[in-house]
């Protein structure tokens, strides 16, 4: 199977049914609309037969054995338990959650710095977890780098619950992106993005993830090198019910200053921050999504 590519996929699901869930979300609370994860992990199983493949063969990756039936619908309720957490997170109902946090002295010497620092992720678990509780509870000057359009209709009937998150978006693909961003880092602040997604015609190289090779952007890699500002990895993972994993690590790969040296390392900055995904894909296999055959994509 070769999948199409994954900025072509587009949301599944109506507009009201949608606003029904952030209704019954919003009015009769999590424990109400977590009973509605069940019917719609099973429709999106039924439905939706690229990204059940696309489980399958990463479950069976990931595991080293097919997955069991289990198992795979286990994989689609964490994302839609993940995607009916972000109502919360981005309403500032953070005392339903149990969030832990993994180096925070990491992130915390990096604010105290006043340094600028890029903050590295995937997508895996919920990036909103660090998003909105750095944005609302500990201050941290954190800007967003994301396709806006992708998924159009959920980022923004989200944001709807916290409009002051929107300041904290930097589209990518503009042509002032690059400019932007230095200018936050330049102010000392964070800029956070995803590494593990290629966007269409982007520069991609073979990286040896879960026992075989697969493209990975090397985005991430050169926007390090033109920021020459620190790196930390970050991990927000969901362990079940309303328990949060927030990881920080320090990633210490470094690309040489001068240009040639550096396009030539651009491949094992970016082996090894595939290698660190690994680790946390493996900590919490059904965390991550790329629900795209991610080993061939088109």
């Amino acid at each position: 199977m070769t999948a199409a590519h994954w900025q072509t996929q587009h949301e599944r699901g109506s507009p009201w049914a949608l606003r029904l869930i952030l209704w019954i979300a919003l009015r009769l609370g999590r424990a109400a609309a977590r009973l509605l994860l069940y019917p719609i992990t099973l429709y999106f199983f039924l439905n939706g037969r690229t990204a059940r493949e696309a489980s399958y063969h990463y479950l069976a990756r990931v595991f080293g054995r097919p997955p069991s039936l289990g198992e795979r619908l286990r994989h689609i309720h964490c994302f839609s338990a993940t995607i009916l957490d972000r109502v919360f997170f981005l309403s500032g109902q953070f005392d339903r959650f149990d969030v832990r946090v993994h180096g925070a002295e990491v992130i915390e010497t990096q604010a105290d710095s006043g340094q600028g620092c890029l903050l590295l992720s995937a997508h895996m678990g919920s990036f909103d977890a660090l998003r909105a509780l750095g944005v609302d509870q500990r201050q941290l000057p954190i800007k967003i780098l994301m396709f806006p359009d992708h998924n159009g209709f959920i980022t923004a009937l989200l944001h709807t619950l916290n409009p002051s998150l929107l300041d904290t978006v930097i589209p990518l693909g503009g042509i002032d992106t690059l400019l932007q961003v230095q200018e936050v880092v330049a102010r000392g602040e964070m800029v956070g993005m995803l590494g593990d997604r290629v966007g269409e015609g982007g520069k991609t190289v073979p990286c040896r993830f879960l026992g075989a090779e697969a493209p990975f952007p090397v985005g991430a890699a050169q926007l390090a090198a033109v920021l020459h500002v620190p790196v930390i990895l970050v991990f927000g993972l969901y362990r079940g019910g309303n328990r949060y994993d927030l990881h920080f690590e320090r990633f210490d790969a470094t690309l040489p200053q001068n240009r040639r040296e550096r396009e030539a390392a651009l491949g094992a900055w970016t082996q090894a921050y595939a290698a660190r995904l690994e680790h946390y894909v493996r900590s919490a296999p059904c965390n991550w999504f790329n629900f795209y055959d991610f080993w061939r994509q088109g």
